[in-house]
This record gives structure tokens, C-alpha cells and sequence, in this order.
């Protein structure tokens, strides 16, 4: 079963980043990928999932003129915006499931760090990759559990993936250019195994 908005909005009510395993200080995987596709700054970015997640401050920082967020946590946006102050006013910022979202433009890049994995039924995967399709997007940078990960987040389970797991979920319309798995440090000093591919939409 999908995680539930009254649970998101407890977490985010309840615990401070340095509260929660998935806080990175610097999303430095995510940033890499992102700048590999030499991106020009008005290409247009979502971030799925993305809560209170600093990508979206490194985002702004290099320049980034079309950026939305998307979370089921208005408490997680409303913490994001506070954070930024006036520059939150140059970020499209959007409460939604992302299996009830119904994009309104196309985006360059969808990028997720924190959603995907938490499907675990495949009619959810695939209303997923629906929408996905549906916001005409040319390139997707997904990060996820691996399959030497947590089986659990937030005390909810998760689908972990490998790399060919992750490239047969999105073919054949998207092509894996690239899987790599890295290590997360958790604010508790401990390690979180995940992989993050890079994958471009098949014209």
C-alpha cells in the first residue's frame, strides 16, 4: 500500500532533518547527474518528491530558472520555502501525491530521489510511469534503495532495485545511459546503500 499523506505530514511535523535518514547536507550524486546533461538554465526541472531536500537550493545556485518541487507534504514544502525565503517565490511548488499528479507542462528533467521507492504494488509502478510519460519528459534521473539497502524507510517497506531492475522498469521508453551505486551517510552516522541511474526518453 502507498504511504498515506497523514503519515508524510506526521513525519515532517514531528522530526528536524537531522531527524530523518534520507537528509543530505549536499546532494552531491543528484547534482552531478543533473549537470552531466549540460543542461541549458531554462531547461525545465522537477524534483519528485522532493520535501524539504536542499537539491533544490543547489538548483537555484547554478542558475536554474524553471524549477518545480513536488511532495504530498505541504509541511515539507512549507519547511523548503521558510528555508529559502525570497528566492522560494522563483520555485513552482506543488502538494500532490505523485500517483494523483496531472502535470500542466512539460518538464526537460524528472528527477526522484525519494518516491519511487516506495512502490511496492505494480499497478502503482505503472500509473507511475504514466505519468511520468505524461509530463513529456527527456530525461529522468532516478535514485533509489538498492539491493543491499534498507527494506524499510520511515518504518514503511520499499521495492529495492539493481541496475537492471531499474532499466527494464523504465525501457522502452527511456534508454539506461548510465547506473551507479553509491553510499549515503545518514545524519546518525550511519550508511545507506542506494543506485542512481540516468536514463534518456526514446524519440
Amino acid at each position: 500500500m502507498k504511504p498515506s499523506k497523514h503519515h508524510w505530514e506526521d513525519v515532517f511535523l514531528t522530526k528536524t532533518p537531522d531527524q530523518v535518514s534520507w537528509t543530505e547536507a549536499y546532494p552531491q550524486t543528484s547534482v552531478d547527474l543533473i549537470q552531466s546533461f549540460h543542461f541549458d538554465i531554462s531547461t525545465p526541472i522537477i524534483d519528485v518528491g522532493g520535501g524539504d531536500s536542499r537539491l533544490i537550493d543547489v538548483l537555484l545556485q547554478l542558475g536554474f530558472l524553471n524549477l518545480t518541487v513536488l511532495d504530498i507534504s505541504v509541511k515539507a514544502l512549507e519547511r523548503a520555502q521558510a528555508r529559502l525565503g525570497r528566492l522560494a517565490k522563483r520555485v513552482h511548488w506543488i502538494e500532490s501525491d505523485v500517483l494523483s499528479f496531472h502535470p500542466e507542462q512539460e518538464y526537460g528533467l524528472w528527477h526522484d530521489r525519494a518516491s519511487f521507492h516506495f512502490l511496492t504494488q505494480p499497478d502503482d509502478i505503472q500509473i507511475y510511469k504514466q505519468i511520468l510519460n505524461h509530463s513529456k519528459a527527456q530525461h529522468l534521473v532516478i535514485g533509489t534503495f538498492s539491493t543491499t539497502g534498507p527494506k524499510k524507510c520511515s518504518g514503511l517497506p520499499i521495492t529495492q532495485y539493481h541496475c537492471e531492475k531499474l532499466k527494464n522498469c523504465f525501457a522502452p521508453k527511456f534508454i539506461q545511459l548510465d547506473c551507479i551505486e553509491t553510499e549515503h551517510l545518514t545524519p546518525f552516522d550511519t550508511t545507506q546503500n542506494f543506485i542512481f541511474s540516468r536514463f534518456n526518453k526514446i524519440v
